[in-house]
């Protein structure tokens, strides 16, 4: 245009600006400013807002002020510009402050006014300011705009007024899938997991099909809940309705399976994925750890690095509980230098991770450095170095930390308290550990869990207080389990000292007949040869293991899983048993041997029968 000798108005100016906006073209945007003051277009209202509007798009916010602070008149186009600059570039509290020169200059919001700054309160969390935006909506009549409707059930629900959010949606004369959508975020970030999948149920009657960021909400809410089911059906909903799978969606689902303990569903998932980012990796590590699959953590890490993903904060808060669990000091050690190298260090959650990971690696002196080293603390930090101490047999220094912590303003809640009496159970401090559960419910108004109850009753107990341990479980304001009663039950092999043998050697009798049905073959080669097999078998079925299994299937209700700890490897035979036994019961069965866990599922181990 500009070669043929033809001159710009107004109305090309007009257009063009915005489409530099939306490339983020800053330099094509500069010389288009350069001509609009050459041609003395620049008191042009409409070639200012533009202008305003391209340099608060491309990210030059302060030359967008100026520009403002300059314009001899403005409209509300004008001030919308400047408030969703602010907005889009991360400066809420500036946007807030225009938003109420905006008023003050008599200048009535509109609804795009309104659907720049309601977003702000809700990202700020400032409450007050929404309601008072709010009420300046219904003043001007802008209550029944679907796209304010929207964002104010938004605001509401990411504030935490949930009530109000739901009493809002509930009025809207018009919902469309962005209302659906924010009714169930808020619903699943707040913590109300079955009300949000209520909603999403409520929205396909309705006839609103589901959307990517519909599944990116609903699916967190089904892995919080352990909702399994749901998952597996919201799943195949996409598969019938052939939804693309973008890679969050892809990720909430990987996410879904795995914190609902299907690793193995998460895993095929992850691995048909076409594209990974950094999140879809931390989904899949964690997934791993939560799972007990230690290894496969530790594995995945690399991979993530090998395919050229940079770990971020949540990777190691990931991957460090795994080193943890494992007391695997040196990988941790390498990761802590991996975090140094990032720059993650001041990272509140990562250094209460690596605190963590020291501690139950048995290095409490690095555990207390970085402890001491830390920014900022909260209350997880406190508690790591408090358990840390006390797992490690350093008592004393644990309960001269819980005192450090109060002296420090940092308020303790029930994990705290389930530290400190976990110490004085071991140790025998009965009038401190009384004097700590006390303080639960006077000055910190904690209920205590059966956790806290039953270190009670262990510290008693052990102590010699058998009346004192009577009466205390009788007041008790929860119903004792089984476990108030006896912490751990221990057996050894051909184990008789239990009050409930004839129930388990019964018990065992009885899986001894099933696991023949389904034919199990005792594994006796690695037994004496100058032994009868009829003898052997009899020894190979009285193993602690198998003991330990037919008590849980005794003492829990069906589906529970079963978790055993055994102090020297898993016997060849215990093994093929127990795949026989959890295919039998239709139960997960849990072995954690002198060398690495076993997740015994549907008559087969985690371990791929290769220990």
């Amino acid at each position: 245009m500009q070669l043929d000798g033809i001159k710009p108005d107004t109305t090309t100016f007009a257009s063009i600006l915005p489409a530099c906006a939306k490339m983020g073209a800053l330099v094509w945007g500069i010389d288009i400013h350069q001509s609009i003051m050459e041609g003395g277009f620049l008191s042009d209202i409409i070639v200012g807002n533009a202008l305003v509007d391209m340099y608060a798009k491309c990210g030059d916010i302060d030359k967008a002020r100026e520009l403002f602070d300059r314009m001899p008149q403005r409209d509300i186009v004008s001030w919308n510009a400047l408030i969703a600059g602010y907005a889009q570039n991360g400066f809420v509290e500036n946007a807030l402050e225009i938003f109420k020169q905006m008023q003050l200059a008599a200048v009535k919001p509109d609804s795009t006014t309104f659907a720049s700054i309601l977003p702000m309160c809700a990202k700020m969390g400032a409450l007050k300011q929404g309601m008072d935006i709010h009420r300046s909506v219904m003043e001007g009549g802008f209550l029944s705009d679907i796209i304010v409707g929207n964002t104010l059930v938004d605001m509401y629900a990411k504030c935490g007024s949930v009530d109000k959010a739901r009493k809002l949606f509930g009025r809207m004369q018009q919902r469309d899938i962005i209302s659906w959508n924010a009714m169930i975020a808020g619903y699943a970030q707040n913590g109300f997991v079955e009300k949000a999948l209520e909603t999403f149920n409520q929205m396909q009657l309705a006839g609103v099909k589901p959307n990517s960021s519909t599944l990116a909400s609903i699916l967190p809410a089904c892995a919080k809940m352990g909702a399994l089911e749901q998952g597996i059906d919201i799943h195949q909903s996409i598969k019938d309705r052939g939804i693309l799978l973008d890679v969050v969606v892809a990720t909430s689902l990987v996410d879904m399976y795995a914190k609902c303990g299907r690793i193995d569903k998460a895993c095929e998932l992850f691995e048909e994925m076409p594209h990974r980012n950094v999140v879809s990796w931390n989904a899949m590590i964690a997934g791993y750890a939560q799972n007990g699959f230690f290894e496969k953590a530790l594995e995945t890490f690399k991979q993530m690095q090998l395919a050229g993903l940079k770990p971020d904060p949540t990777t190691f808060a990931s991957i460090l509980p795994a080193c943890a669990k494992m007391g695997a000091l040196e990988q941790g050690m390498d990761i802590h230098q991996s975090i140094m190298e990032g720059g993650f260090l001041s990272d509140i959650i990562v250094g209460n991770a690596l605190v963590d990971m020291y501690g139950k690696c048995g290095n409490m002196d690095k555990a207390r450095e970085l402890f001491d080293k830390m920014p900022q603390k909260n209350v997880v930090s406190w508690n790591a170095m408090i358990a840390g101490y006390a797992h490690n047999g350093f008592c004393k220094d644990a309960l001269k930390i819980f005192e450090l912590m109060k002296q420090s303003g940092a308020y303790p809640d029930a994990v705290s308290f389930s530290c400190v009496l976990f110490v004085c159970r071991h140790t025998g401090l009965v009038d401190e550990g009384c004097t700590y559960f006390s303080d639960m419910h006077n000055p910190y108004c904690i209920t205590p869990t059966i956790d806290h109850y039953v270190c009670m009753v262990d510290l008693l107990a052990r102590a010699g207080y058998l009346e004192d341990t009577l009466n205390f479980i009788i007041k008790m304001p929860i119903k004792p389990v089984v476990v108030v009663w006896k912490m751990v039950h221990a057996f050894c092999v051909g184990d008789r000292s239990h009050p409930q043998t004839q129930e388990i050697y019964a018990e065992l009798e009885k899986l001894a007949l099933e696991m023949k049905a389904a034919r199990y073959f005792p594994d006796s080669r690695h037994l004496s040869n100058d032994v009868e097999e009829e003898e052997k078998e009899l020894f190979l079925s009285r193993h602690s293991e198998k003991l330990a299994i037919a008590f849980g299937l005794l003492n829990t209700p069906p589906g529970t899983t079963i978790r055993v700890v055994k102090n020297l490897r898993v016997c060849s035979d215990c093994h093929t048993a127990t795949k026989f036994i959890s295919k039998i019961v239709a139960r997960e069965i849990v072995v954690r041997d002198a060398n690495r866990f076993h997740h015994f599922k549907h008559g087969k181990c985690s371990c791929g029968d290769y220990w």
